[in-house]
């Protein structure tokens, strides 16, 4: 029989505690900032903070990986060799990188993933990728079950995919847009998010047609229905975006994803296995509309379609309680059958159409008390994006992870020896010299009773195989058999802990693209030599080295999303030419024009060249 396929869930965490709580919630992977060179310039941990996060992980077999996916600029690179020697040392399980240049550094093998930000649109880059000798693919967000299909077909390392979380509306490390308007570059874990700003849409002939609406402001991801389409299209790997995102966030999301992939790999008959041991327990009945979220989209999973944007507000809405039945002062009256508290969050569309949102100080039956007095019509829809009683019991222990040991305890010709074997693979031995007589009174219950004892331990007994009969063995004995084993099966988990090593190059291996432009995010001169050694010719940089920055005409976004398509008025439908163009985004200062290929469906937004005033 064909070998099961280990799954991989992979939790975002902003630091060590969120990433020991999404391993305790179901997490079988990690993936964390370090000091610098993260994608989230906010997101960062020290080298003890990850070290501490590796050693909880590996109790579960659970993998870490560092976030090295920003660009390297050539005065950097010695500061991130010794980085990666750093993390490679504490036992980091892979680095997500962007910038190729880090294959050409002076680093110990550690593996190496190809981040999203690497922008791996097409099966011969990712073949490319894999032949330079990363061991893990992340493929766009964008990408169909279909592509991602063609993809697998060319390629034999796991794909990982990202099935939950905040949207770019570009190709994620093709995006210059922000670094052109501010001067912060999201090819530097900077990103300003302009693509989350209010927006007028005009004509070719400077006609209004949309006006103040978040036109570039994608809903979020959620593809928990489409799990095993994507485990069938060649997806191992299931990402959760979120390194910004606070540890209840990452709590309810990691156990609602691994309830779902549990829930498929039971019926897969065997063809599925998760790739880190542990029973998980939860608390609490995870639920995604209880967590920040935009609206949710599957975002090109099956095909094109309207309803992607959230062209409202960037702001979480939250769940609808009901709507206002009168308003006086600090006093509102409301028709809801939700349970309110003391401290929620509440929100509402003001005459504007702006999302407003205020604080209930406290509540009396089916009225409201604010610190501030509202003016609420009556029928205004309210909505809760703040739960106060979900997150207080968010606060506190919310799961619970533990490795299950059968143990054998049996007699020996010099007294007592006790077996432990764990669900990790483990097997280990530990003995004690003592003379064996028999009992007054039946010990079986007694010795179950002080083996299962492992409180304050990662282990719970599963079973025990009771083998000395009616023999009398001291409390204080028993109680050394297993301390010394529960020592053993740790020691044991660490030694034999499988790494993944970085794969070899070949060196053979042509770039796909052959003429380099601004779009290869080439920022040292590394990077420029290992596409030369592959074939790829010319001297483009990335914009950021200060390189190219001609203002005016940039293509600055590639997306899949399509303002004519969310609006209803694409260029393949009849009706799709009453928007004339050239159609032109502006907000705060600076201009955008859009640029439709309708072959190969496609918008690209170009940088006008204005410059944004930020007073």
């Amino acid at each position: 029989m064909e070998r099961p396929r280990p799954i991989e869930l992979l939790a975002p965490a902003r630091d060590a505690g969120t990433a020991v709580e999404a391993i305790r919630h179901g997490a079988d992977a990690v993936y964390i900032g370090a000091s610098s060179h993260g994608a989230r310039a906010a997101a960062g941990n020290t080298l003890a903070d990850i070290a501490g996060v590796v050693d909880f992980a590996h109790n579960f077999g659970a993998r870490v990986y560092v976030t090295l996916n920003t660009l390297v600029y050539d005065s950097e690179i010695s500061q991130v060799e010794n980085m990666v020697c750093g993390l490679y040392r504490i036992g980091v399980d892979a680095l997500i990188v962007q910038d190729l240049g880090i294959l050409r550094m002076d680093i110990p093998p550690i593996a190496l993933h190809a981040s999203t930000q690497c922008d791996i649109r097409t099966p011969e880059k990712a073949l490319f990728l894999q032949d330079l000798g990363f061991s893990q693919l992340v493929l766009p967000r964008e990408l169909s079950l279909e592509e991602i299909k063609a993809v697998r077909a060319k390629t034999a390392v796991p794909l990982e995919a990202f099935v939950h979380g905040a949207l770019c509306v570009s190709y994620s490390g093709d995006c210059q847009a922000s670094f052109l308007a501010t001067g912060r570059s999201a090819n530097r874990g900077e990103c300003a998010q302009i693509c989350r700003l209010p927006y007028d849409l005009y004509d070719g002939a400077g006609d209004l047609l949309v006006k103040g609406k978040h036109l570039l402001s994608l809903r979020d991801m959620n593809r928990s229905a489409m799990i095993a389409s994507m485990l069938d299209a060649g997806i191992s790997s299931f990402k959760i975006e979120g390194r910004l995102k606070d540890r209840s966030y990452v709590k309810n999301i990691t156990a609602f994803y691994s309830r779902t992939i549990d829930s498929i790999i039971e019926q897969s008959g065997g063809r599925y296995v998760r790739s880190s041991s542990g029973t998980v327990a939860h608390t609490f009945v995870p639920s995604p509309e209880k967590s920040f979220n935009r609206g949710f989209t599957d975002y090109f999973l099956c095909g094109a379609s309207a309803r992607t944007a959230s062209v409202e507000t960037p702001k979480w809405i939250g769940e609808k309680i009901g709507s206002v039945v009168s308003c006086t002062g600090n006093r509102t009256v409301i028709r809801s059958d939700k349970a309110l508290n003391n401290g929620d969050g509440l929100g509402f569309f003001n005459a504007d159409g702006v999302f407003e949102g205020f604080r209930v100080n406290r509540t009396d039956g089916h009225a409201i008390h604010t610190m501030r007095p509202m003016a609420l019509a009556r029928g205004t829809v309210l909505y809760r994006n703040h739960d106060h009683g979900y997150e207080a019991a968010m606060d506190g222990d919310t799961a619970s992870r533990d490795i299950g040991v059968v143990f054998t305890l049996r007699p020996v010709s010099w007294g007592v020896a006790l077996d432990a074997v764990d669900v990790r693979g483990n097997s280990i031995t530990v003995t004690a010299e003592c003379v064996l007589s028999p009992a007054k009174t039946p010990q079986y219950e007694t010795r179950s009773r002080i083996l299962n004892k492992l409180g304050g331990t990662i282990y719970r007994m599963k079973s025990v195989d009771d083998r000395m009969g009616d023999c009398f063995i001291a409390a204080s004995l028993l109680t050394d058999l297993r301390r010394r084993a529960v020592a053993m099966l740790d020691r044991a988990q660490r030694i034999s802990y499988i790494y993944d090593y970085r794969r070899a190059e070949n060196h053979d291996s042509e770039c796909p693209s052959k003429e380099l432009t601004y779009h290869d995010n080439i920022a040292n001169r590394l990077a420029a030599g290992l596409y030369a050694e592959h074939g790829a010719y010319g001297n483009a940089m990335a914009l950021e080295t200060g390189d190219n920055l001609s203002g005016a005409g940039i293509v600055v976004m590639t997306t899949r999303y399509c303002v004519r398509r969310e609006f209803g008025h694409c260029l393949k439908e009849s009706d799709g030419r009453s928007w004339k163009g050239p159609l032109r985004l502006s907000s705060k200062g600076f201009d955008l024009k859009l640029e439709f290929d309708c072959a190969d469906c496609r918008m690209r937004v170009v940088y006008s060249g204005k410059k944004r005033d930020n007073s």
